[in-house]
């Protein structure tokens, strides 16, 4: 199906890379190994306001580490960056960023932000039209040979509905609203989710908060190591690569690999503060009913329950199948040979980004010399 482009597209790029976090950093490096100039060939638009990708918007006190680890950019090593070396003292988020920005700047990726796409439609000449849109509300209009969607997860966290949820009186946030454990200082807080962020959230209000409560919807299994099992988070890619292909709703990184249990994590388990229990049945104005029928006051329930990917932009493509997902093989969308997935699926972490960036860049000249 097509859709006429109503209107002059305002530029032509071969290739529009949408989201300047890891995956699309990546391709857009490739990329331009490969031959394609940044600014006209490739156009790389980033919603966001700096560098970093979504790490530019996590909590202050959150650092580098084996349960957080970033991987490097390709090509940053031989910049003489790497984040094994980085000062973990300083927020990760300024780590981040800061390593980001260089990496951009010494590639010369000319990244444009901050630019958000609002849709990603079919055009009648075999093209793809990216529609952006500027804080100020300034539309314009891309046309592109082939388009990598890199857009993550951070702008869709995921926040499941639970009897009594829109009764509670007290405070309810998700991942991406969460600042300081300041905030909660004397409160009674709940938290919930089996993930690397619920543990941190856990972590930093301890002695903060008056108590804090943990509810998983599994059991949190807890890696026998420090940093991430290479065996387990193989199973756990090929877990993403099997529901990619499937069109269904990705499954969670960490339910297949288990947590990494650092010197700070096992501290914590040891003092009881990381002691997961069974979900909740129901929360009412005051906190939340257990497993076995007992009250929990909370003032606020933090939601750390994970994302999903953000392709609303995706929409008028019609990819969606009715498990919920977008059917990708290998990075590339099975039902638009001209629109390629990157950090999505076995890609959704950084175990296999910077990999699925090469592999990306190959098939999109690929399928650039063939149009």
């Amino acid at each position: 199906m097509t859709e006429p482009l109503e209107t002059p597209a305002d530029q032509h790029a071969r290739v529009v890379v949408i989201g300047a976090g890891q995956a699309g950093l990546s391709v857009g490096y490739h990329l331009r190994r490969l031959g394609l100039v940044p600014g006209s060939d490739m156009v790389v638009l980033d919603r966001a306001p700096s560098t970093g990708g979504a790490w530019q918007f996590r909590w202050e006190a959150l650092r580098l580490g084996a349960a957080h680890r970033v991987h490097d950019l390709p090509g940053m090593r031989a910049m003489g960056l790497q984040f094994d070396d980085a000062d973990r003292s300083r927020p990760a988020r300024d780590v981040v960023s800061e390593y980001y920005r260089r990496f951009e700047q010494h590639y010369d990726l000319r990244v444009r932000r901050p630019v958000a796409v609002s849709s990603v439609s079919r055009i009648g000449d075999g093209s793809l039209c990216v529609t952006t849109r500027t804080p100020d509300g300034t539309e314009a209009r891309i046309r592109a040979e082939v388009v990598v969607n890199a857009s993550g997860t951070w702008g869709t966290p995921f926040m499941p509905w639970y009897p009594g949820r829109d009764v509670f009186a007290g405070r309810q946030l998700d991942t991406t609203e969460y600042r300081s454990a300041a905030e909660f200082a004397g409160q009674d807080v709940v938290v919930v989710g089996g993930g690397t962020s619920a543990i941190g959230f856990l972590l930093e209000l301890d002695g903060v908060a008056r108590s804090t409560r943990w509810f998983t919807r599994r059991p949190v299994l807890w890696a026998d190591t420090t940093s991430l099992d290479l065996e387990s988070a193989v199973a756990a890619v090929d877990e993403q690569d099997r529901a990619a292909r499937a069109g269904e709703v990705l499954p969670s990184i960490v339910s297949g690999t288990g947590v990494p249990v650092s010197r700070r994590i096992r501290a914590g388990i040891d003092r009881g503060v990381l002691q997961d229990e069974p979900m909740f049945r129901r929360i009412d104005e005051s906190g939340v009913i257990t497993a076995d029928g007992r009250h929990v006051h909370a003032d606020a329930i933090i939601w750390a329950t994970g994302f999903r990917a953000d392709l609303r932009h995706l929409a008028p493509l019609h990819l969606r199948t009715a498990a919920g997902g977008v059917v990708v093989e290998d990075g590339r969308a099975a039902d638009e040979p001209r629109l390629f997935l990157a950090g999505y699926g076995p890609q959704a972490s950084t175990i296999g980004a910077n990999r699925a960036g090469r592999l990306i860049a190959r098939q999109v000249m690929d399928e650039l010399r063939g149009a």
